[in-house]
Protein backbone atom coordinates (compact mmCIF):
# COMPACT_ATOMS: atom_id res chain seq x y z
CA UNK A 1 0.00 0.00 0.00
CA UNK A 2 2.41 2.42 1.04
CA UNK A 3 4.35 2.05 -2.09
CA UNK A 4 1.21 2.43 -4.33
CA UNK A 5 0.80 5.68 -2.11
CA UNK A 6 4.36 6.61 -3.27
CA UNK A 7 4.44 5.81 -6.64
CA UNK A 8 1.31 7.84 -7.20
CA UNK A 9 1.92 10.86 -5.34
CA UNK A 10 5.35 11.06 -8.09
CA UNK A 11 2.48 10.75 -10.81
CA UNK A 12 0.89 13.61 -9.90
CA UNK A 13 4.21 15.86 -8.93
CA UNK A 14 5.12 15.25 -12.70
CA UNK A 15 1.56 15.80 -13.97
CA UNK A 16 1.69 19.27 -12.15
CA UNK A 17 5.11 20.04 -13.17
CA UNK A 18 3.94 19.45 -16.96
CA UNK A 19 1.05 21.31 -16.54
CA UNK A 20 3.58 24.04 -14.75
CA UNK A 21 5.79 24.16 -17.83
CA UNK A 22 2.66 23.56 -20.46
CA UNK A 23 1.22 27.11 -19.32
CA UNK A 24 4.86 28.88 -18.67
CA UNK A 25 5.44 28.26 -22.28
CA UNK A 26 1.97 29.50 -23.25
CA UNK A 27 2.58 32.23 -21.35
CA UNK A 28 5.95 32.96 -22.64
CA UNK A 29 4.34 32.95 -26.45
CA UNK A 30 1.89 35.16 -25.14
CA UNK A 31 -0.93 32.58 -26.48
CA UNK A 32 -3.19 33.66 -23.02
CA UNK A 33 -6.58 33.18 -24.86
CA UNK A 34 -5.46 28.78 -24.87
CA UNK A 35 -3.97 29.66 -20.91
CA UNK A 36 -4.56 26.12 -19.21
CA UNK A 37 -4.27 27.39 -15.48
CA UNK A 38 -7.77 29.02 -15.28
CA UNK A 39 -9.38 28.02 -18.24
CA UNK A 40 -12.77 30.33 -17.41
CA UNK A 41 -10.49 33.12 -17.31
CA UNK A 42 -10.62 33.49 -20.87
CA UNK A 43 -14.12 33.33 -21.29
CA UNK A 44 -15.27 36.20 -18.94
CA UNK A 45 -12.77 38.60 -20.57
CA UNK A 46 -14.29 37.66 -23.99
CA UNK A 47 -17.67 38.42 -22.05
CA UNK A 48 -16.14 41.62 -20.80
CA UNK A 49 -15.23 43.01 -23.93
CA UNK A 50 -18.12 42.17 -25.75
CA UNK A 51 -20.13 44.21 -23.04
CA UNK A 52 -17.53 47.43 -23.63
CA UNK A 53 -17.96 47.64 -27.20
CA UNK A 54 -21.87 47.77 -26.62
CA UNK A 55 -21.53 50.26 -24.37
CA UNK A 56 -19.18 52.71 -26.53
CA UNK A 57 -20.89 55.44 -28.27
CA UNK A 58 -19.69 56.71 -31.62
CA UNK A 59 -16.88 59.63 -31.07
CA UNK A 60 -17.01 62.32 -33.71
CA UNK A 61 -13.37 63.78 -34.68
CA UNK A 62 -14.18 67.83 -35.50
CA UNK A 63 -10.26 68.26 -35.11
CA UNK A 64 -10.47 71.01 -32.32
CA UNK A 65 -8.60 70.19 -29.71
CA UNK A 66 -9.59 70.71 -26.10
CA UNK A 67 -7.36 72.93 -23.92
CA UNK A 68 -7.31 70.04 -21.31
CA UNK A 69 -5.84 67.79 -24.61
CA UNK A 70 -2.87 70.21 -25.62
CA UNK A 71 0.08 68.30 -23.92
CA UNK A 72 2.76 70.59 -23.42
CA UNK A 73 6.18 70.27 -24.42
CA UNK A 74 7.87 69.53 -20.93
CA UNK A 75 5.57 66.44 -20.57
CA UNK A 76 5.75 65.28 -24.28
CA UNK A 77 9.58 65.22 -23.40
CA UNK A 78 9.40 62.79 -19.88
CA UNK A 79 10.61 59.31 -20.17
CA UNK A 80 8.55 56.81 -18.85
CA UNK A 81 8.88 52.73 -18.42
CA UNK A 82 5.71 50.92 -20.59
CA UNK A 83 5.67 48.25 -18.06
CA UNK A 84 7.00 49.50 -14.58
CA UNK A 85 5.43 46.23 -12.28
CA UNK A 86 7.66 43.05 -13.53
CA UNK A 87 4.56 40.18 -14.89
CA UNK A 88 3.00 37.80 -12.72
CA UNK A 89 5.07 34.29 -11.56
CA UNK A 90 3.58 31.99 -13.75
CA UNK A 91 2.75 28.53 -11.68
CA UNK A 92 6.08 26.98 -12.76
CA UNK A 93 8.35 30.20 -11.83
CA UNK A 94 6.33 29.55 -8.11
CA UNK A 95 7.49 25.70 -8.40
CA UNK A 96 10.87 26.66 -9.21
CA UNK A 97 10.86 25.15 -12.41
CA UNK A 98 11.76 27.95 -13.98
CA UNK A 99 13.87 31.40 -12.67
CA UNK A 100 11.79 34.64 -12.26
CA UNK A 101 12.10 37.39 -14.64
CA UNK A 102 14.42 40.11 -13.58
CA UNK A 103 13.31 42.94 -11.37
CA UNK A 104 12.46 45.90 -13.07
CA UNK A 105 15.43 48.51 -13.59
CA UNK A 106 15.97 51.09 -11.38
CA UNK A 107 16.71 55.01 -12.46
CA UNK A 108 20.09 54.45 -12.49
CA UNK A 109 20.23 51.17 -14.10
CA UNK A 110 18.12 53.01 -17.40
CA UNK A 111 20.42 55.98 -16.86
CA UNK A 112 23.64 52.96 -17.92
CA UNK A 113 21.75 51.69 -20.47
CA UNK A 114 20.97 54.90 -22.15
CA UNK A 115 24.63 56.12 -21.82
CA UNK A 116 25.43 52.65 -23.73
CA UNK A 117 23.27 53.18 -26.41
CA UNK A 118 23.95 57.17 -26.99
CA UNK A 119 28.10 55.42 -27.49
CA UNK A 120 26.61 52.99 -29.84
CA UNK A 121 24.95 55.88 -31.75
CA UNK A 122 21.53 53.93 -32.00
CA UNK A 123 19.35 57.36 -32.08
CA UNK A 124 21.73 59.03 -34.59
CA UNK A 125 21.09 55.80 -37.28
CA UNK A 126 18.20 54.91 -38.54
CA UNK A 127 15.58 52.57 -36.84
CA UNK A 128 16.77 48.80 -37.36
CA UNK A 129 13.57 47.58 -38.42
CA UNK A 130 12.20 50.00 -40.94
CA UNK A 131 15.04 51.38 -41.43
CA UNK A 132 14.27 55.19 -41.85
CA UNK A 133 14.74 57.79 -39.82
CA UNK A 134 13.42 58.45 -35.95
CA UNK A 135 12.03 62.37 -36.48
CA UNK A 136 9.37 62.99 -34.41
CA UNK A 137 7.99 59.69 -34.00
CA UNK A 138 7.59 57.81 -30.70
CA UNK A 139 10.86 56.07 -29.69
CA UNK A 140 11.68 53.18 -27.60
CA UNK A 141 14.69 52.08 -25.74
CA UNK A 142 15.24 48.10 -24.82
CA UNK A 143 17.30 47.06 -21.20
CA UNK A 144 19.48 45.47 -23.94
CA UNK A 145 20.33 49.14 -24.86
CA UNK A 146 18.79 48.90 -28.32
CA UNK A 147 16.57 51.52 -29.61
CA UNK A 148 13.39 51.24 -31.86
CA UNK A 149 10.65 52.69 -33.36
CA UNK A 150 7.55 52.00 -30.82
CA UNK A 151 5.21 51.02 -33.57
CA UNK A 152 7.80 48.97 -35.44
CA UNK A 153 8.32 47.14 -32.41
CA UNK A 154 5.07 46.36 -31.12
CA UNK A 155 4.11 45.29 -34.86
CA UNK A 156 7.46 43.04 -34.71
CA UNK A 157 5.81 41.21 -31.11
CA UNK A 158 2.81 41.29 -33.13
CA UNK A 159 4.24 38.95 -36.52
CA UNK A 160 6.63 36.84 -34.01
CA UNK A 161 4.43 36.66 -31.60
CA UNK A 162 6.53 36.59 -28.64
CA UNK A 163 9.06 39.21 -26.72
CA UNK A 164 12.55 38.68 -28.15
CA UNK A 165 14.29 41.67 -29.01
CA UNK A 166 15.09 41.98 -33.22
CA UNK A 167 18.30 42.63 -32.75
CA UNK A 168 19.90 40.49 -29.67
CA UNK A 169 17.14 37.80 -29.19
CA UNK A 170 16.88 38.75 -25.68
CA UNK A 171 13.75 37.68 -23.95
CA UNK A 172 11.58 39.25 -21.42
CA UNK A 173 13.26 42.39 -21.80
CA UNK A 174 11.97 45.84 -20.48
CA UNK A 175 11.22 48.77 -22.23
CA UNK A 176 11.48 52.60 -21.84
CA UNK A 177 9.70 55.75 -24.08
CA UNK A 178 12.80 58.10 -24.91
CA UNK A 179 12.70 61.25 -27.24
CA UNK A 180 16.91 61.19 -28.27
CA UNK A 181 15.94 60.60 -31.82
CA UNK A 182 13.20 63.69 -31.82
CA UNK A 183 15.75 65.95 -30.16
CA UNK A 184 18.30 65.17 -32.63
CA UNK A 185 15.96 65.61 -35.44
CA UNK A 186 14.63 69.45 -34.01
CA UNK A 187 18.72 70.05 -33.84
CA UNK A 188 19.23 68.63 -37.22
CA UNK A 189 16.58 70.87 -38.58
CA UNK A 190 17.81 74.05 -36.53
CA UNK A 191 20.70 73.67 -37.99
CA UNK A 192 19.43 73.29 -41.14
CA UNK A 193 17.39 76.49 -40.95
CA UNK A 194 20.09 78.72 -39.49
CA UNK A 195 22.67 77.59 -42.58
CA UNK A 196 19.54 78.59 -45.18
CA UNK A 197 19.71 81.72 -43.19
CA UNK A 198 23.03 82.43 -43.35
CA UNK A 199 23.83 81.43 -47.00
CA UNK A 200 21.18 83.87 -47.97
CA UNK A 201 22.52 86.68 -45.52
CA UNK A 202 25.70 86.11 -47.53
CA UNK A 203 24.54 86.22 -50.73
CA UNK A 204 22.62 89.28 -50.08
CA UNK A 205 26.04 90.91 -48.94
CA UNK A 206 27.58 89.53 -51.44
CA UNK A 207 24.91 90.87 -54.15
CA UNK A 208 25.45 94.57 -52.40
CA UNK A 209 29.33 94.42 -52.42
CA UNK A 210 29.07 93.62 -56.23
CA UNK A 211 27.38 96.40 -56.80
CA UNK A 212 29.33 99.01 -55.06
CA UNK A 213 33.18 97.90 -54.99
CA UNK A 214 34.81 96.68 -58.75
CA UNK A 215 36.43 93.63 -58.97
CA UNK A 216 39.79 93.14 -59.31
CA UNK A 217 39.89 90.83 -62.44
CA UNK A 218 40.58 92.75 -65.66
CA UNK A 219 37.20 91.31 -67.58
CA UNK A 220 34.76 91.84 -64.65
CA UNK A 221 36.22 95.24 -64.08
CA UNK A 222 35.49 96.07 -67.45
CA UNK A 223 31.85 94.54 -67.65
CA UNK A 224 31.71 96.23 -63.90
CA UNK A 225 32.33 99.97 -64.97
CA UNK A 226 29.97 99.51 -68.05
CA UNK A 227 27.18 98.26 -66.33
CA UNK A 228 27.68 101.63 -63.94
CA UNK A 229 28.30 103.80 -67.28
CA UNK A 230 25.31 102.45 -68.55
CA UNK A 231 23.02 103.30 -65.24
CA UNK A 232 24.50 106.62 -65.18
CA UNK A 233 23.65 107.75 -68.81
CA UNK A 234 19.86 106.07 -68.13
CA UNK A 235 19.48 108.07 -65.05
CA UNK A 236 20.54 111.59 -67.46
CA UNK A 237 18.00 110.29 -70.00
CA UNK A 238 15.12 109.82 -67.20
CA UNK A 239 15.57 113.33 -65.32
CA UNK A 240 15.35 115.42 -69.15
CA UNK A 241 12.27 113.28 -69.35
CA UNK A 242 13.33 112.35 -72.59
CA UNK A 243 13.87 115.94 -74.37
CA UNK A 244 16.72 115.56 -76.09
CA UNK A 245 16.71 118.88 -77.86
CA UNK A 246 17.15 120.62 -74.43
CA UNK A 247 19.80 118.28 -73.16
CA UNK A 248 21.84 119.01 -76.50
CA UNK A 249 20.89 122.91 -76.20
CA UNK A 250 22.74 122.78 -72.96
CA UNK A 251 25.67 120.55 -73.94
CA UNK A 252 26.16 123.02 -76.78
CA UNK A 253 25.84 125.93 -74.49
CA UNK A 254 28.36 124.80 -71.80
CA UNK A 255 30.83 124.10 -74.76
CA UNK A 256 30.41 127.31 -76.41
CA UNK A 257 31.43 129.26 -72.11
CA UNK A 258 34.63 126.78 -72.36
CA UNK A 259 35.76 127.64 -75.98
CA UNK A 260 35.54 131.55 -74.94
CA UNK A 261 37.41 130.72 -71.57
CA UNK A 262 39.92 128.93 -73.46
CA UNK A 263 39.92 132.03 -76.08
CA UNK A 264 40.81 134.47 -73.39
CA UNK A 265 43.46 132.14 -71.77
CA UNK A 266 45.21 131.75 -75.28
CA UNK A 267 45.08 135.85 -75.98
CA UNK A 268 46.81 136.52 -72.96
CA UNK A 269 49.83 133.75 -72.74
CA UNK A 270 49.33 132.79 -76.28
CA UNK A 271 50.92 135.55 -78.28
CA UNK A 272 54.78 135.52 -78.56
CA UNK A 273 56.82 138.85 -76.55
CA UNK A 274 58.63 140.99 -78.19
CA UNK A 275 62.33 142.59 -77.18
CA UNK A 276 61.00 145.43 -75.60
CA UNK A 277 58.65 143.34 -72.97
CA UNK A 278 61.48 141.20 -72.41
CA UNK A 279 63.91 143.75 -71.34
CA UNK A 280 61.33 145.66 -69.08
CA UNK A 281 61.11 141.68 -67.39
CA UNK A 282 64.77 141.37 -67.64
CA UNK A 283 64.92 144.72 -65.45
CA UNK A 284 62.41 143.51 -63.20
CA UNK A 285 64.17 140.97 -62.77
CA UNK A 286 66.91 142.45 -61.55
CA UNK A 287 65.16 144.22 -59.25
CA UNK A 288 64.42 140.94 -57.34
CA UNK A 289 67.91 140.75 -56.58
CA UNK A 290 67.58 136.95 -57.21
CA UNK A 291 71.58 135.28 -56.63
CA UNK A 292 70.47 131.65 -57.08
CA UNK A 293 68.25 129.16 -58.50
CA UNK A 294 65.11 127.90 -56.52
CA UNK A 295 65.68 125.00 -58.27
CA UNK A 296 68.80 124.03 -57.84
CA UNK A 297 69.95 126.22 -55.16
CA UNK A 298 73.26 126.94 -56.84
CA UNK A 299 74.17 130.91 -58.17
CA UNK A 300 72.82 131.79 -60.88
CA UNK A 301 75.19 133.63 -63.75
CA UNK A 302 73.76 136.90 -65.48
CA UNK A 303 74.45 138.23 -68.83
CA UNK A 304 77.75 139.68 -69.36
CA UNK A 305 78.83 139.09 -65.56
CA UNK A 306 81.78 137.31 -64.13
CA UNK A 307 82.24 133.82 -63.23
CA UNK A 308 80.97 133.00 -59.82
CA UNK A 309 83.31 131.41 -58.09
CA UNK A 310 87.16 130.03 -58.87
CA UNK A 311 86.91 126.80 -60.63
CA UNK A 312 83.36 126.94 -61.79
CA UNK A 313 81.62 127.37 -64.79
CA UNK A 314 78.45 129.40 -65.45
CA UNK A 315 75.62 127.69 -66.54
CA UNK A 316 72.45 129.15 -69.32
CA UNK A 317 69.62 131.06 -67.58
CA UNK A 318 66.11 130.99 -68.53
CA UNK A 319 64.27 134.49 -67.85
CA UNK A 320 60.62 133.30 -67.62
CA UNK A 321 57.99 135.87 -68.66
CA UNK A 322 56.75 136.25 -64.67
CA UNK A 323 60.61 137.73 -64.31
CA UNK A 324 61.22 134.62 -61.94
CA UNK A 325 65.32 132.95 -63.48
CA UNK A 326 66.32 129.42 -63.15
CA UNK A 327 69.19 127.48 -64.80
CA UNK A 328 68.01 126.56 -67.90
CA UNK A 329 69.17 122.69 -67.28
CA UNK A 330 67.20 122.76 -63.88
CA UNK A 331 64.23 124.00 -65.70
CA UNK A 332 63.76 121.19 -68.84
CA UNK A 333 64.95 118.60 -66.10
CA UNK A 334 61.77 119.97 -64.17
CA UNK A 335 59.30 120.52 -67.42
CA UNK A 336 60.20 116.77 -68.54
CA UNK A 337 59.54 115.82 -64.50
CA UNK A 338 56.02 117.46 -64.81
CA UNK A 339 54.42 115.06 -67.16
CA UNK A 340 50.86 116.81 -66.60
CA UNK A 341 51.91 120.00 -67.96
CA UNK A 342 52.06 120.53 -72.05
CA UNK A 343 53.54 123.54 -73.61
CA UNK A 344 52.97 126.49 -73.71
CA UNK A 345 51.18 126.58 -70.71
CA UNK A 346 53.38 125.31 -68.10
CA UNK A 347 53.26 126.42 -64.47
CA UNK A 348 56.13 128.63 -62.92
CA UNK A 349 57.73 126.68 -60.33
CA UNK A 350 57.60 129.48 -58.10
CA UNK A 351 54.00 132.24 -58.76
CA UNK A 352 52.49 128.52 -60.51
CA UNK A 353 51.49 131.49 -63.48
CA UNK A 354 52.32 130.14 -67.49
CA UNK A 355 54.88 131.75 -68.39
CA UNK A 356 57.35 132.01 -71.61
CA UNK A 357 61.00 131.59 -71.10
CA UNK A 358 63.90 133.19 -72.87
CA UNK A 359 67.50 131.76 -72.44
CA UNK A 360 70.15 134.84 -71.40
CA UNK A 361 73.94 134.38 -72.64
CA UNK A 362 76.72 134.23 -70.24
Amino acid sequence: MLKNKGHSSKKDNLAVNAVALQDHILHDLQLRNLSVADPSKTQVQKKENKSRQRDTKAVIDTGLKKPTQCPKLEDSEKEYVLDPKPPPLTLAQKLGLIGPPPPPLSSDDWEKVKQRSLLQGDSVQPCPICKEEFELRPQVLLSCSHVFHRACLQAFEKFTNKKTCPLCRKNQYQTRVIHDGARLFRIKCVTRIQAYWRGYVVRKWYRNLRKTVPPTDAKLRKKFFEKKFTEISHRILCSYNTNIEELFAEIDQCLAINRSVLRQFEEKYGHELTEEEWEKIQAQALRRETQECSICLAPLSRAGGPLVGAGQRSRGTALLSCSHAFHHACLLALEEFSVGDRAPFRACPLCRSCYQKKILEC
